[in-house]
């Protein structure tokens, strides 16, 4: 692996597992000082341990990426231990995923506000530190769902919106060394693909070969698929890439 993120700091939400596990898990292997909020303390430890094992840089913290206080401070506690802030990766989400008829308030109000409000606060936190130090990525993770996907109303707006954020914090940052971009995964193997094979009642299996017989390149997608994407958006050869979503879903998505 590369060295390209030695001396620069990773903040990702959601990383205690699956596709945020991974982006932080990639950010490390290339140099990178990796801190991870999250609001599963168990998956916390475990990572966190993991990553020492392998001797990473790595800073874990519990916090509710709704709660703003809980993030500001979780960047201020990431600055003074390593010194810097160079790249957001918004990642946290969560799914309700119900036809619109059975959808309720809660689920609703839910998914939008960990994806987007939880976006929203942790570019808010990192840009005053980003802006000052005349650097920074943010990358948030959207889905091919944001074109629009059968039960996920909820989920399908919100990561629509994250796209509307990345393309204004793009212009908005730009001049200030900032770039703004989104992942737009497709079917990813993950605990959240694997809840989707239980809502609908079949075997995970059955899930995974029932989306790639739609994957043009016949596989499914894993993490490390995603997290090749992010690192592209986060390297700092990439500064004249803003404001841009890119769907890595093994074809094209209209």
């Amino acid at each position: 692996m590369s060295t390209r993120f030695n001396g620069r700091v990773a903040f990702v939400t959601g990383g205690s597992r699956g596709i945020g596990k991974g982006i932080a898990k990639r950010f490390a292997e290339e140099g990178a000082k990796v801190a991870i909020i999250d609001i599963n303390e168990e998956a916390l430890t475990e990572t966190a341990n993991e990553f020492k094992e392998q001797g990473y840089d790595i800073l874990v913290k519990q916090a509710n990426v709704v709660n703003a206080e809980e993030v500001e401070a979780a960047m201020e506690e990431v600055v003074s231990s390593f010194g810097s802030l160079d790249i957001l990766v918004n990642n946290a989400g969560v799914i309700r995923d119900n036809m619109l008829f059975k959808m309720t308030d809660s689920d609703w109000q839910q998914v939008m506000d960990v994806h987007l409000k939880g976006s929203f606060n942790a570019a808010r936190a990192a840009q005053k530190y980003m802006v000052e130090q005349k650097y920074g990525r943010i990358i948030s993770i959207s889905s091919t769902s944001a074109l629009g996907n059968r039960g996920q109303a909820n989920y399908s707006t919100a990561k629509a919106g994250l796209q509307g954020l990345t393309k204004t914090l793009a212009i908005e940052l730009g001049k200030f060394g900032i770039t703004a971009n989104s992942v737009a995964p497709g079917f990813i193997e993950t605990d959240m693909t694997k809840a989707t094979a239980e809502r609908i009642g079949i075997p995970f299996q059955e899930l995974i070969k029932a989306s790639v017989s739609q994957i043009p390149v016949g596989r499914s997608g894993k993490p490390a698929d995603i997290s090749n994407a992010v690192a592209f958006f986060a390297d700092e050869a990439s500064s004249f890439v803003s404001g841009q979503v890119i769907y890595v879903a093994g074809g094209p998505k209209y």
